[in-house]
């Protein structure tokens, strides 16, 4: 008899995070009430992947994915900033500054590929980041916001890997508003 695949089980993270794309579904008019509420039970009692991913598979993922070879990649002033943003850079140098962005989501995470060139992300003030998937092999990662998420203020996951270069995450300087 061949033994069949033990299903993984889920973490309060990956149900955090098909509670959100379920609420957003519904707030962006895709789901009625009555199937958020259905989705939203099975969601939060899902002890497997298998359970959880019904609940969201045909729901969109907000993901940008950007990538450059030899330039920078830049994002400042009134950008819209996804619920998962991909960054792969080779050559060049990665700013992105979420002080005057749109975000729609309490949480983003951001996943950072770089070989060559540093990374500078710049948080709303008040806004939280973890960096602790963040892997550097010759480089540093510097991080002067809270770790922890703060309730009503952005958080951001940064994780990823940067060869040969370093982050630097920081709260823009300004009043809260």
């Amino acid at each position: 008899m061949i033994p069949q695949p033990v299903p993984a089980h889920v973490s309060d993270d990956d149900r955090e995070r098909a509670v959100g794309r379920i609420q957003q579904a519904f707030a962006d008019g895709r789901l009625s009430a009555g199937e958020m509420e259905q989705r939203l039970e099975r969601a939060l009692t899902a002890s497997s992947h298998d359970d959880l991913l019904p609940t969201v598979s045909d729901l969109p993922e907000d993901m940008v994915h950007l990538t450059s070879r030899h330039g920078p990649v830049r994002r400042v002033g009134d950008w819209h900033v996804p619920r998962l943003l991909r960054v792969d850079s080779e050559y060049g140098k990665v700013r992105l500054d979420l002080s005057q962005a749109l975000i729609r989501y309490p949480e983003t995470d951001i996943e950072l590929r770089l070989v060559y060139g540093s990374a500078a992300i710049v948080l709303p003030p008040g806004a939280s980041a973890n960096t602790d998937g963040v892997h550097s092999e010759w480089g540093s990662v510097t991080c002067e916001a809270a770790n922890h998420a703060r309730p009503g203020r952005l958080h951001v996951r940064v994780t990823g890997e940067l060869t040969y270069g370093s982050l630097t995450i920081r709260t823009a300087r300004g009043h809260f508003g």
